[in-house]
């Protein structure tokens, strides 16, 4: 099913402000991340922790699952579809890794923030941070970003058989003539 302009509109609208916030959600993440090794005040370091938490479970879980949701619903509804071209594959599967390994990764974040806020001074100036596995999601995101800025040519088998289809080719290998 392909729906109109103004829907595609709406849920376009809905995606990028979904992906793009997920982007903007994980450099404040970072932002947090970086002032843990970056500073000698134990204060810093447990706001900074609580703060990743916040931001990680109601700003970059929501917005990653909103990127999801909305990232498929445009897939279906659209003349792109979800398994019709490869950079659709390859976005989706992306989108999928990612959400997973930070919704199995946001637990840890939750019992850093606990150690954080029970831990004298001294524990807390030897906390590491969590910078490399904010890095590496925000790297592979503006990745998929970009692979959806250019979509790049290329069906799938799918995509081929579809695309045969509605336009009424004839298979490889079969007559015109149908005998």
């Amino acid at each position: 099913m392909i729906v109109g302009p103004r829907l595609r509109r709406l849920l376009l609208a809905l995606h990028l402000s979904c992906s793009v916030g997920w982007i903007g959600s994980i450099c404040a993440y970072l932002a947090l991340a970086f002032a843990v090794p970056a500073t000698d005040d134990p204060a810093v370091v447990r706001a900074s922790w609580i703060g990743m938490e916040v931001v990680g479970w109601y700003a970059i879980v929501p917005l990653a699952l909103g990127s999801l949701a909305t990232g498929v619903l445009m897939g279906a509804v659209t003349k792109w579809g979800l398994l019709r071209h490869y950079w659709v594959v390859i976005s989706l599967v992306g989108t999928v890794v990612l959400t997973t390994v930070l919704i199995m990764h946001m637990p840890d974040v939750t019992a850093q923030t606990q150690r954080a806020r029970t831990a004298g001074e001294g524990e807390l100036l030897v906390m590491g941070s969590d910078i490399l596995h904010a890095v590496v999601g925000l790297v592979l995101l503006i990745g998929i970003m970009m692979l959806n800025i250019y979509k790049p040519r290329g069906l799938t088998r799918y995509g081929w058989r579809k695309d045969r289809a509605a336009r009424g080719a004839v298979r490889p290998g079969s007559t015109l003539s149908g005998a």
